[in-house]
């Protein structure tokens, strides 16, 4: 499909490496992977649900598969499995209040790390800034932090805002 990047999002155990397998089998070696190794089942992504109405056909909760935002060690165990499985980068979900699990991870491997600012983190910084509590700057501050802890990409909500104060 022309694909450079597959970044499978369901963190099942596994996954990974099977995608390896049919990409390699297939003479797709050049097509890297982006695990999900660490999505924390976290409030954070409160208003992406409350956006496409998910809160409402939830039934449970992610905890059962995403982690425990108490636990960095499976943090570690996970990423781990999944280059050994064969990803390229790990990508970290959500990212501020996960700083530390940042570091670790690119401090322990040596593989790209992307974090993730998910909406709850946008939300708080754009109420904040709306209210007067805080001033745009923030959005650079927060962005810089997950640069200083060691994500070598950052996906945010934020990006066209920055890319117009950039310019």
């Amino acid at each position: 499909m022309g694909c450079d990047v597959i970044a499978p999002s369901d963190m099942m155990d596994g996954r990974v490496g099977e995608i390896r397998k049919i990409l390699d089998k297939n003479d797709h070696q050049l097509v890297q992977i982006l695990s999900y190794a660490v999505k924390y089942a976290s409030n954070f992504y409160g208003p992406f649900r409350n956006a496409i109405g998910s809160n409402k056909s939830l039934k449970g909760d992610k905890k059962t598969y995403q982690m425990d935002f108490r636990n960095i060690n499976e943090a570690l165990r996970e990423v781990a499995l999944d280059i050994k499985e064969g990803a390229d980068m790990v990508l970290v979900k959500p990212g501020m209040p996960y700083l530390d699990v940042i570091k670790s991870v690119k401090e322990n491997f040596k593989i790209p790390v992307f974090a993730y600012q998910v909406s709850g983190e946008y939300s708080l910084i754009t109420n904040a800034i709306k209210n007067k509590i805080i001033n745009k700057n923030a959005i650079i501050e927060s962005l810089i932090s997950f640069k200083r802890a060691g994500a070598n990409a950052i996906i945010t909500y934020f990006a066209d805002q920055i890319s117009k104060d950039i310019n």
